[in-house]
């Protein structure tokens, strides 16, 4: 007999396990792949958490008033109290992760609020991510976390912050700086992880040392009822008893039937955990609980190439680029937050640029001036000349549209869109490119048409939950003895994205509030 179950090795999971684990609860973790970290160890381990120490430290202005105001201007539609449960143990969470693991967090200087200009936005950024992790803390462990979600060469470290540059290593002295800086990190002793990598290592070295199992290839079938309470879960035809259950086994990205049924969109197309098929939402609604935002996903604008998708952050805020639809018309604002250009998307989508943008920026991953790879030719349209291009692209207006696009981008100012207008918008643009760091017009070819999909880092519907994140019934009742975080659980953040690591975050937030009303702990 178990106090707590977690189902679940992603961010939102060991957050409650070692919370409980460190208030002397008995706790097991259960994985259903074969490693652990889930989706968390493929991320890029940003975490959001308004008004933390770290930023503090940095002398980044914040308050729990400012955030507030923030959250209630971007996600009025979730419960207030929600809201502020977030925000009022988001910097507790933090505190507690950093003295009860060997983790250590840094801010991402400047990386902006994706609203930074509403109001209690913060134009400098509230996001903080874990230093590079040694993994001989993590010991023998290390062999079973979960692969990230693109592999780098063997030795090379690279963070949020550096990857910023990195993307303007062609453009900028800075870039060159931070190449050196990742190439210098190779001969450090020992191995090093950064980003969501090194945030699951830290969590799983910290349930370590309090000797919790995390039991891998474990998948949960079902919840286990006595005298209608949960009372621990079935794996196949074994039973485990716990007197408590927090579900955090991710979301249903994976699940072919449920995005269907409440997307309308397959599961090719998302970078989430192999093994987020929405057991723990599906567990919940068969105990009665309530379900929110089921139609939703964190989107993002993706590249679909044979190896998988591949998200775009950086390369649609990039001067020399834009996006047309199925006409080849521009419809957005190409540097707007990820979840705000697949929500303005109605169909088919490319990204258009020019030998320049190639000359100058990374694309998908491949340094500037590559050719793009011919394996990739389903997905890119290539041609000497815009003309060629539309009409191999089947792209009607296209030339009116760069027409008008390279007018704005001599004159630096996007009225039609306003890209370069927000913080946000810059902090992936360049700033030797002026007027504008986000805008440059298309006029050399070769030009290259790559073909846009409504990717996703996981969906973000799951089991409604109160402050305490128990589960909830539809009558607002709660389901005793179950829990759950992460996106097993209706997002905090309702339809909108506050900022990088808005996902995790709130995932270890809700985590670490499960555990603490678990234990009967206190912050």
């Amino acid at each position: 007999m178990y106090d707590v179950i977690v189902v679940g090795s992603g961010a939102a999971g060991m957050t409650a396990a070692l919370c409980t684990a460190q208030h002397g609860l008995r706790t097991l973790v259960v994985e259903k792949a074969e490693h652990f970290g889930g989706s968390t160890a493929r991320s890029g381990g940003g975490i959001w958490v308004p008004n933390n120490a770290v930023l503090a430290a940095n002398g980044v202005p914040d308050s729990p008033e400012r955030a507030s105001t923030y959250l209630a201007h971007i996600a009025g539609d979730v419960p207030a109290d929600l809201r502020e449960a977030f925000l009022d143990a988001g910097p507790a969470m933090l505190a507690f992760v950093c003295a009860h693991t060997p983790l250590e967090f840094r801010w991402v200087r400047d990386y902006a609020d994706y609203y930074p200009e509403a109001p209690g936005g913060q134009p400098r950024g509230r996001s903080v991510e874990p230093l590079p992790f040694n993994t001989k803390l993590l010991g023998e462990e290390l062999k079973d976390l979960e692969p990230p979600y693109v592999p780098t060469p063997a030795g090379i470290v690279i963070t949020q912050t550096d990857y910023r540059w990195l993307t303007l290593i062609g453009r900028h002295p800075r870039g060159l700086v931070t190449a050196a800086k990742v190439f210098a990190r190779r001969f450090l002793p020992g191995r090093r992880l950064s980003m969501g990598q090194a945030l699951a290592a830290g969590l799983r070295a910290g349930l370590k040392a309090l000797n919790v199992e995390v039991r891998l290839n474990t998948a949960m079938t079902d919840l286990h009822y006595e005298n209608g309470e949960v009372a621990g879960i079935t794996v196949g035809d074994k039973l485990i008893l716990a007197k408590n259950v927090v579900l955090a086994a991710g979301g249903f990205e994976r699940n072919e039937r449920l995005r269907k049924q409440h997307q309308d969109i397959g599961a090719e197309w998302t970078v989430g955990a192999e093994a987020n098929t929405g057991d723990g939402i599906e567990a919940g609604i068969r105990a009665g609980a309530a379900v929110g935002l089921m139609d939703d996903a964190w989107w993002g604008p993706s590249v679909p190439l044979p190896r998988g998708p591949y998200f775009l952050l950086a390369e649609r805020s990039l001067p020399g680029c834009l996006l047309v639809d199925k006409t080849g018309r521009r419809f957005v604002n190409e540097a707007a937050p990820y979840i705000d250009v697949v929500n303005a998307m109605t169909g088919d989508t490319w990204l258009v640029f020019d030998h320049t943008y190639r000359s100058r920026y990374p694309f998908c991953g491949l340094p500037p001036r590559r050719p793009l790879p011919r394996r990739w030719r389903d997905a890119v349209i290539t041609a000497p000349s815009l003309e060629e291009l539309a009409q191999e692209a089947d792209l009607p207006e296209l030339l009116d549209t760069v027409r008008r696009f390279n007018t704005l981008a001599y004159d630096g100012k996007d009225s039609d869109f306003r890209r370069g207008d927000s913080a946000y918008d810059r902090y992936y643009g360049d700033p030797r490119n002026h007027p504008n760091p986000n805008l440059a017009p298309l006029t050399t070819g070769p030009f290259h048409a790559v073909k846009i999909v409504p990717g996703d880092l996981g969906t973000k519907g799951g089991l409604r939950t109160d402050t305490r994140a128990r589960v909830l019934r539809e009558d607002g009742s709660v389901i005793e003895g179950l829990y759950a975080a992460g996106n097993t659980s209706a997002s905090v953040m309702g339809h909108t994205y506050a900022g990088a690591g808005a996902t995790l975050g709130p995932a270890m937030t809700f985590g670490y509030l499960a555990g603490l009303d678990i234990s009967g702990g206190t912050r």
